[in-house]
Order: C-alpha cells, then sequence, then structure tokens
C-alpha cells in the first residue's frame, strides 16, 4: 500500500481530467481525490496498491483525449486509510 499526491500542469481544467481520473481511480479501487487548482492546473492522490497508484501517476501523464500535460510531479505521503475516492473544488 502507498499513497501519492500528484499536481499536474498544463492544459488539464475544462477537458473532463477529474471525472475521467475519478472513474479510474475508482475502478481500480483507490481511495483519494482529485481537484481543480486556481492556477490551472490540477491536484489528486491516490491511495491503495502500489500497481494501481503508479497506473494512475501514468495516465496522469497522459490525461484524457482533449488534455495536454506539460508537467507531472510526484509526491509520496503516508498512508490515511483513505478508501472512497472524491472529486473536491
Amino acid at each position: 500500500m502507498k499513497r501519492v499526491r500528484v499536481v499536474v500542469e498544463g492544459r488539464v481544467q475544462g477537458v473532463f481530467f477529474r471525472s475521467t481520473c475519478a472513474t479510474l481511480a475508482r475502478q481500480r479501487g483507490l481511495g483519494g481525490f482529485v481537484r481543480n487548482l486556481p492556477n490551472g492546473g490540477v491536484e489528486a492522490a491516490f491511495e491503495g496498491i502500489d500497481d494501481d497508484v503508479d497506473a494512475l501517476v501514468a495516465w496522469c501523464g497522459v490525461g484524457p483525449d482533449h488534455a495536454r500535460v506539460e508537467r507531472v510531479d510526484v509526491l509520496p505521503e503516508e498512508v490515511r486509510g483513505d478508501r472512497d475516492f472524491r472529486i473536491t473544488g
């Protein structure tokens, strides 16, 4: 089990990034959140089985069809026991 926080920059708002991310995270049974940032980026936290977390981090580097991801920062965090994945902000 692990948890990471990612910050994604580029054209990632208004392209269904959050909803697609949430769908994929829920399909893999991950906990955490995804939200828009005031600077136009997206922030997410993924918690769960290592391979599933890694798969979502990799997806963030591409995003949905109309996204243009320019940068992804990944920061490890302590596992918190999150079981649900939610869209905030």
